[in-house]
């Protein structure tokens, strides 16, 4: 027979369990997505490539951290790193070796850049990478768009380093900003070859066609995009620095889980 005096206090517990359930499920239920198993670190995979992850820090076109960049890690498909292992091994042999700038990129990421291109007062760094683009004209000509090939795990932005590589000194917010095309002594100092404009210009001298482009320049950007398309990839026509591995596994889906080594499995 149960005691009259217990009978509150099993309530009690009960009810205790029950709020505890209730608030423990919306923490599970809001941890941040993880990445299908087809992703990977490049690391992981070739530690030689050199990560440059600019959206990780203040030095690119918004002057901040992109959202969704927790870690300055490159994340890619296992076919497209497996794909860039192999364009690297033939790039050593020539001396250089690749950087990355940005791999995979979540959605979230991408909402960023659109609501950041919306703003129109914030032009804060402007100077270097759209100096002579208007703000206003940045969807129309196709600087941002509402989806991104890198949100699918197999595009890449990057460069190449002529070995041994020297590193690149660390942006500082507020220092004096120098267009993206000027003359490779005078803008940012970053340590790659020199391909006429730094990365993410926002501007016609970044096609990597481009005829105004010649001599070195013309030819550093032919080094890479016919290495890289040997390992099979293909470049955007509009920026010397944008890949896509052709056999890419996701080609349609586009994925929103953070960049940090806890959106990996195993």
């Amino acid at each position: 027979m149960t005691r009259p005096a217990l009978v509150p206090r099993a309530l009690a517990l009960l009810a205790a369990a029950l709020l505890a359930l209730t608030v423990a499920s919306p923490a599970r239920a809001g941890r941040p997505p993880k990445a299908p198993r087809e992703f990977v670190a490049l690391s992981d995979v070739d530690p030689t490539i050199l990560q440059e992850i600019r959206y990780y820090t203040p030095h690119d076109f918004m002057g901040r951290r992109v959202h969704g960049y927790r870690q300055p890690m490159c994340i890619l498909t296992r076919t497209a790193a497996r794909a860039l292992h192999r364009a690297q091994l033939s790039f050593r042999k020539l001396g250089y070796t690749l950087k990355v700038y940005d791999c995979y990129r979540p959605q979230r990421a991408v909402d960023d850049f659109v609501a950041w291109a919306r703003d129109l007062d914030d032009q804060r760094m402007k100077a270097e990478f759209y100096p002579r683009v208007d703000k206003s004209v940045l969807f129309k000509d196709g600087y941002i768009a509402q989806k991104s090939g890198h949100s699918r795990g197999s595009t890449m932005d990057l460069t190449l380093v002529r070995l041994p590589a020297r590193p690149t000194r660390p942006y500082r917010p507020g220092e004096r900003l120098v267009p993206c095309y000027a003359p490779r002594d005078r803008r940012f100092p970053d340590n790659s070859i020199d391909m006429g404009t730094g990365f993410d210009c926002f501007d016609t001298l970044a096609h990597t066609d481009d005829p105004r482009v010649v001599g070195v320049q013309r030819a550093d950007r032919q080094l890479l995009k016919h290495g890289m398309a040997r390992a099979g990839f293909v470049n955007l026509p509009t920026e010397w620095w944008h890949f896509t591995y052709q056999r890419e596994p996701f080609p349609d889906r586009y994925f929103d889980f953070p960049v940090w080594r806890s959106a990996l499995r195993g």
